[in-house]
C-alpha cells in the first residue's frame, strides 16, 4: 500500500503552528483521503511532537478516526504522505513500535484478564511478569484471573489498553480510549498516559469531549475533514477569549465558517456525505 501521492491543489495548515520544538514522531504532509465522491480527509499537515500527549479533538463525523488508521497504515490514502518513527505508515518494521486501540476492544471475552495480555504480549517477546506490570498499572491486578466475558464495560476497555501496553509502543494511538467510563476511571486513564509520556511514549488520543482537551500537550482540531488548527490548550483559549475550551473551540468553527466560501459551506468536497459532514 502506498502512502505517497499527487499534492492536492489547495494550501494545507501550516505543521504544528503551536511552535512546539524538539523531535517529532509522526509527520503527516498533504493527506487527503476519499471514499468516492466524498472527501474524508482534506490536505492535513501535522507533526506530532515526541513524546508529548496529542489530542485529536473534533465532532463525530469530523474524520478522527481516519486520521488514525492513516497513522498505523491501515487506511488507503489519496494523497500526501504519513511518516511515523522516520518510516512510512504501515511500514513492517513499525509493527513492534506502534500500539493502536480502537473503540472495539481486541479481547478475547473467553480467556481471563491475564491470559488475554499475556497472548498479546507474546507477540512481542513480553513474558508473565510484563503482562503482571500493565495490568498493575491499568489497575486490573486484583482482577487477573478473572475471563474478559464477566467484566464491566469499563473493566473491558481497559483490558484492551493493557494489551496494546504489554508490547511497550514507542507510539500508542488511541481511539477514545475514555468514552462511556466514569469521571474516576477517566481520571485514572489520564494520569497514566500522562506517566508514559512522561516515560517517553508518544500518544495520540481522540475525543469529541473538549474538556479532555486540557489535558494533552498538543492539539489537532478538526472539523468537516478538515484541519482547523493545530496548538496547545493555552493557545486555544486565547484564541477563544476564553477558559472555556469547548466555547473556544465553537468559536473557531464560527470564525471557520464565516472566512470559507459560501459561508459555512465546506471547500473542495470534504463533508460531502448526508448532512455536509464527513465520516469519521
Amino acid at each position: 500500500m502506498s502512502h505517497r501521492a499527487a499534492a492536492p491543489p489547495f494550501a494545507p495548515v501550516p505543521a504544528d503552528p503551536s511552535g512546539a520544538s524538539g523531535p517529532v514522531s509522526v509527520s503527516v504532509d498533504g493527506l487527503r483521503v476519499r471514499r468516492g465522491k466524498s472527501t474524508v480527509l482534506a490536505n492535513i499537515t501535522a507533526s506530532i511532537p515526541d513524546g508529548r500527549i496529542t489530542g485529536l479533538l473534533g465532532p463525530s463525523g469530523s474524520g478522527k478516526t481516519t486520521l488514525m488508521r492513516a497513522l498505523v497504515g491501515v487506511q488507503k490514502i489519496t494523497a500526501g504522505t504519513v511518516t511515523v518513527l522516520g518510516r512510512p505508515a504501515g511500514d513492517p518494521r513499525n509493527r513492534h513500535d506502534v500500539g493502536y486501540v480502537t473503540q472495539a476492544p481486541s479481547v478475547y471475552r473467553d480467556l481471563s484478564v491475564l491470559d488475554n495480555v499475556r497472548y498479546f504480549g507474546a507477540v512481542h517477546g513480553a513474558g508473565r511478569e510484563d503482562a503482571q506490570a500493565v495490568l498493575a498499572a491499568v489497575g486490573l491486578a486484583e482482577l487477573a484471573k478473572r475471563k474478559a466475558a464477566d467484566l464491566s464495560g469499563g473493566q473491558f476497555s481497559r483490558v484492551s489498553l493493557a494489551c496494546a501496553l504489554v508490547g511497550k509502543p514507542k507510539l500508542l494511538v488511541l481511539d477514545e480510549p475514555t468514552v462511556g467510563l466514569d469521571p474516576v476511571l477517566r481520571a485514572d486513564l489520564w494520569q497514566q498516559f500522562r506517566d508514559m509520556a512522561s516515560e517517553g511514549t508518544t500518544l495520540v488520543i481522540s475525543s469529541h469531549v473538549m474538556e479532555e482537551a486540557g489535558h494533552c500537550d498538543t492539539l489537532l482540531l478538526l472539523r468537516d475533514g478538515m484541519l482547523l488548527e493545530q496548538l496547545t490548550p493555552a493557545q486555544l483559549r486565547e484564541r477563544g477569549e476564553t477558559d472555556d475550551l469547548e466555547l473556544a473551540f465553537l468559536r473557531m468553527i464560527r470564525a471557520a465558517e464565516a472566512e470559507s466560501p459560501g459561508n459555512g459551506t465546506q471547500a473542495n468536497g470534504a463533508g460531502a456525505g448526508p448532512g455536509g459532514r464527513a465520516a469519521s
